[in-house]
């Protein structure tokens, strides 16, 4: 594992659970967090964003009455958002290949199943510091780049410039 001072950021935990809110807080702050803040819901996640600087979110999926997908949405889109480009880790129980595609297409940086280890935790937010995606907006879609790795293919459907140029697709 990289080394990262981690004392300068403030992360929000979004979970319901109490107990899982304490297990996350205490794994954050042995891995040096400086400032935790914490809401049971969605709707209470975002109040509270609208106060603090916030440089991380980390939410559960199921909550009401906002889960962390609407929350997510919620970030990403609306004209009140506190932050558009906060990074969002999302941690579930719910790790079907289409949740994840959920997740993803939600906003979501990253995607961490339950039950969850600390060094698993210390990936995702090391993956949000030394390799960040730009942020990309379209028409149905704000947040960071899906995709995740850059592939160099050169072959017969390789689009070659503006549309109806060059082979293949446009």
């Amino acid at each position: 594992m990289s080394a990262f001072n981690l004392r300068d950021l403030t992360v929000l935990i979004v979970e319901d659970n109490f107990n899982f809110r304490f297990l996350l807080r205490n794994v954050l702050q042995a891995m040096g967090v400086g400032r935790i803040e914490e809401a049971a819901d969605g709707d209470a996640a975002f109040r509270l964003l609208s106060t603090i600087d916030c440089d991380l979110v980390i939410t559960d999926w199921k909550m009401t009455p906002l889960d962390g997908i609407g929350l997510t949405r919620k970030l990403r889109t609306s004209d009140e958002s506190p932050n558009r480009f906060v990074p969002i880790i999302m941690i579930t129980g719910y790790s079907e290949q289409d949740r994840v595609f959920e997740a993803r297409d939600a906003g979501v940086n990253e995607f961490l199943a339950k039950p969850l280890s600390a060094k698993a935790l210390w990936t995702r937010i090391a993956t949000l510091i030394e390799r960040p995606r730009p942020f990309i907006r379209s028409e149905n879609y704000f947040g960071p780049d899906r995709r995740r790795r850059q592939f160099d293919y050169d072959g017969p459907e390789r689009r070659k410039g503006p549309a109806g140029e060059g082979e293949g697709r446009s």
